[in-house]
């Protein structure tokens, strides 16, 4: 018997979908599961990835969770929502303020499942699961990526599920583009896909940087969308930030199937400032 199961089957279960109300209305992004300061003995600090632009002004936010059944797999059709208010600040900004990224840490959401008698399921993604200097560096140019998200609002309401945007790399995802730590992906990146994990698809065969067919299935996490290149009516192309709310485009604006990701590492920045609330919790108890 066959136990291989395809890791996108995993993937569509590391994000969730964002409402947030906002005194200019309702918007939505995309956000995934991510543990921080992982150690051999089990411990980490569970959290919930965006950008700082998605809940940026939000009065009260929603998540959509899903539950699992005893047998530990997704009870399909089963989920519920948990609300919070004061919901920008429940976040944790990235350092840099140019960094657009921000994280929940999940105690709260955990709590709320426990108080209803409710399992979550979810894939908590780390820092294994992300591509390391070694993996950057075997990569050619144009890769296959797959992006996992809620584009224009758009999900399998049914089963709270995520919808699957297929693309390439535009640049390399190791390099830093015009300077700074993101890279470029050519996939359409639609309103509501803000936060959304960027993964190195490769499943059953990939080209490696010589040209080379190889077989095997390589996924690994590269990054964070946040944002992307527009025509104004004039020809200028700007970059802006991949909106939240679910409205018209403006035809002065036309997104043109780019979008820009930040690196997987920037993460990394998160660890001291957590390692820091976990210091200062520990003094005062």
């Amino acid at each position: 018997m066959n136990d291989y199961v395809n890791p996108v089957e995993q993937l569509v279960h590391s994000t969730l979908r964002i409402e947030c109300e906002t005194p200019q209305g309702v918007s939505s992004g995309s956000g995934y599961y991510f543990a921080f300061l992982s150690k051999e003995d089990g411990f980490h600090i569970p959290c919930i990835v965006t950008n700082k632009h998605v809940i940026r002004g939000a009065t009260k936010g929603k998540f959509y969770l899903s539950v699992k059944k005893e047998d530990g797999n997704p009870d399909l059709g089963k989920h519920f929502s948990v609300v919070f208010e004061n919901f920008e600040t429940m976040w944790i900004g990235h350092p840099d303020p140019s960094v657009d990224l921000a994280i929940f840490p999940l105690g709260p959401i955990f709590h709320s499942a426990e108080q209803q008698g409710l399992k979550l399921h979810y894939v908590m993604l780390d820092k294994t699961n992300t591509a390391d200097k070694s993996l950057l560096d075997s990569l050619p140019t144009m890769e296959d990526i797959i992006m996992i998200g809620y584009p224009n609002g758009i999900w399998d309401e049914t089963h709270n599920l995520p919808i699957i945007r297929k693309g390439i790399t535009a640049t390399h995802p190791k390099l830093s583009y015009n300077g700074k730590p993101e890279f470029m992906i050519d996939a359409a990146c639609f309103p509501g896909s803000s936060g959304s994990p960027v993964f190195l698809a490769n499943i059953g065969s990939f080209v490696n940087d010589r040209g080379a067919l190889c077989a095997g299935t390589r996924i690994a996490l590269l990054g964070t969308l946040y944002a992307g290149p527009q025509h104004t009516a004039t020809g200028e192309v700007r970059v802006v930030n991949v909106p939240t709310a679910n409205k018209p485009i403006s035809i002065s604006t036309i997104p043109n199937n780019l979008g820009l990701v930040i690196h997987a590492n920037k993460l990394n920045d998160f660890e001291p400032v957590l390692e820091d609330i976990v210091a200062k919790q520990g003094a005062s108890e």
